[in-house]
C-alpha cells in the first residue's frame, strides 16, 4: 500500500543529498513520535530545503511493529527510538511505559533518562579518548603504564592504550569486584593488580576491565576527574545537556527504572555494581542519557567529527577509531562492528540490512546505538530490558528485536532514498 509522505530534500547543485520524512511520523504524536521538519538540524552550510509531497511505500508501521513486539513478548516495558542522518533527525518516538503498569509514564525521546550501561564505553570512554588524541594529550600506542605506573604484573608493560580500546589487552572478561570490597580505592587497586589471561595484542576478548582502566587513563591524561573529562570533551561540545553520571533525585521521576528494589521500581541508580563501587562514575558504565542526546553524539561521529556548528574531533582521528584492525576481530577502538559469526537464527544486533561498515555498541540494560556511514544513517534504540522482564530469555529475545528494528529502519530509509530522485527530477 502507498501512503502520501512529505519528503524534504537538501539540494546540492542538481543533486539531492539528504531528506527528512514527515507526514505519518508527525501524525503518530500520541505515541511520542516526531520528525524534524524544515531545515532544523541541517548540517552547517546546507542550502535551503525544497518541500514537496511524494508517494512512497508506508514503511513506518514495520519499524513500530518491531519495537512493539518487544513489549508484547515481555522483553521490556518501554523504549525510545531515534533515527537520523548526519544532517537531520528523521524519526523519534517513545513506546510502551516506564514499567508494566499502563498508568506509568510513556517514555520520551527528549526527556526520559536511560541507564546506558556499556553504551557508556562509546559515549564516554571512546569519545573522550578521541578528543584527547586530537588534543595531543593521549597516545594510543603508548603503554598504559605511561599513564598508570601502578598498572603492574607479568606482561603488562606491553599493554597499550589502543589494546584497552579494542579489547586485545589480554585482561579477563569480568570479575565481581563489588563482592571483594565496598571502597573505591581498593577497587582501583584490584583493577591495577588484575593479571593478564592472554598475550597482549594476540586476540580480542570483550572485557569491562578494559574500559574501567581506560577511564583511569583518561583522568591521568587530562588531569581531571573522569566526569569532568567527559563533560568538557564530549557533553558540552555536542550539546548533550541531559547526559550525566549519578543523576540527582530531581530527575529520577523521568528516569526509566532498570530493576526492582524492596518491591518498588528502582531508577536513577546505576545498574552495574562494579560502577557503583567506583562511585557511579566509570569508563565502562554509569552514564544516564536521553535518546536525543545519544543521537547528537551519533550524528557527530557520522559527520566524522563535526558538531552542529564547529569541529569537534579531527576527521582522521574519527576514522582511526572506526576502522577495522587486524587481530581485533569485529572490535574497533571502543566500538564494535558486525559479528562475522552472526546467522539468521542468531543475527547481528545491527541487523542484516546495514552495511559492513556499520559500528556501534550495546548495553546490558537494553540499550543500543549503531552508525552506518555507508548509508548516512544511525539509530538509537534504548529500552529497560533489565526491569522485571516477562520473557523466558529476554537477552536473546532482545537480540532478535534489535536486528528486526535495524532491518526495518534500513528498509524505511532506502524507501525514502529511492523516492528522492523522483522529487529531484520535478
Amino acid at each position: 500500500m502507498l501512503r502520501s509522505y512529505r519528503v524534504a530534500l537538501i539540494l546540492a547543485p542538481a543533486v539531492a543529498v539528504g531528506f527528512v520524512l514527515a507526514g505519518r511520523a508527525a501524525a503518530l504524536g500520541a505515541g511520542g513520535a516526531r520528525s524534524v521538519p524544515g531545515a532544523e538540524g541541517a548540517a552547517p552550510g546546507a542550502v535551503p530545503l525544497a518541500m514537496a509531497r511524494i508517494d512512497v511505500p508506508d514503511a513506518l508501521p514495520a519499524v513500530d511493529a518491531a519495537v512493539r513486539r518487544g513489549i508484547a513478548e515481555g522483553i521490556y516495558p518501554g523504549a525510545v527510538l531515534v533515527v537520523g542522518s548526519g544532517s537531520q533527525t528523521l524519526y523519534a518516538k517513545g513506546y510502551g511505559h516506564y514499567t508494566w503498569s499502563p498508568s506509568s509514564p510513556v517514555p520520551s525521546p527528549d526527556s526520559t533518562l536511560w541507564d546506558l550501561a556499556s553504551v557508556t564505553k562509546v559515549v564516554a570512554s571512546a569519545s573522550a579518548a578521541a578528543r584527547l588524541v586530537d588534543e595531543g594529550r593521549l597516545d594510543l600506542d603508548a603503554p598504559v603504564q605511561r599513564y598508570l605506573p601502578e598498572f603492574r604484573g607479568a606482561g603488562k608493560e606491553r599493554v597499550t592504550v589502543r589494546m584497552l580500546l579494542d579489547h586485545t589487552s589480554g585482561l579477563p572478561d569480568f570479575e565481581k569486584i563489588w563482592k571483594k570490597t565496598k571502597r573505591k580505592d581498593r577497587a582501583v587497586e584490584y583493577l591495577m593488580q588484575e593479571p593478564l589471561e592472554r598475550e597482549p595484542g594476540a586476540s580480542a576478548e570483550y572485557s569491562d576491565f578494559n574500559a574501567m582502566i581506560m577511564g583511569l587513563v583518561l583522568e591521568r591524561a587530562a588531569g581531571q576527574p573522569l566526569q569532568e573529562v567527559v563533560r568538557t570533551r564530549v557533553l558540552e561540545p555536542l550539546g548533550m545537556r541531559e547526559t550525566r553520571y549519578n543523576p540527582p533525585s530531581s530527575v529520577r521521576g523521568r528516569t526509566a527504572p532498570t530493576g526492582i528494589f524492596r518491591g518498588k521500581p528502582s531508577a536513577g541508580m546505576v545498574h552495574d555494581k562494579n560502577a557503583t563501587i567506583l562511585g557511579g562514575v566509570s569508563g565502562h558504565a554509569g552514564l544516564f542519557a536521553t535518546g536525543t542526546d545519544v543521537a547528537r553524539l551519533a550524528a557527530a561521529w557520522l559527520r566524522e567529527g563535526r558538531a552542529e556548528e564547529q569541529p569537534w574531533v579531527a576527521t582522521s582521528v574519527v576514522r582511526s577509531f572506526t576502522m577495522e584492525r587486524p587481530g581485533a576481530g569485529s572490535r574497533r577502538l571502543g566500538w564494535d562492528g558486525r559479528d562475522s559469526t552472526a546467522t539468521p537464527d542468531d543475527p547481528s544486533v545491527f541487523g542484516n540490512a546495514t552495511s559492513p561498515q556499520v559500528y556501534g555498541h550495546t548495553g546490558w540494560t537494553g540499550t543500543l546505538l549503531w552508525i552506518d556511514p555507508s548509508r548516512d544513517l544511525y539509530a538509537v534504540f534504548l529500552t529497560n530490558r533489565t526491569f522485571d522482564p516477562k520473557a523466558a530469555d529476554p537477552k536473546r529475545a532482545l537480540r532478535r528485536v534489535r536486528a528486526d528494528v535495524a532491518d526495518a529502519v534500513v528498509a524505511w530509509h532506502e524507501t525514502a532514498r529511492a523516492a528522492a530522485p523522483k522529487l529531484a527530477s520535478r
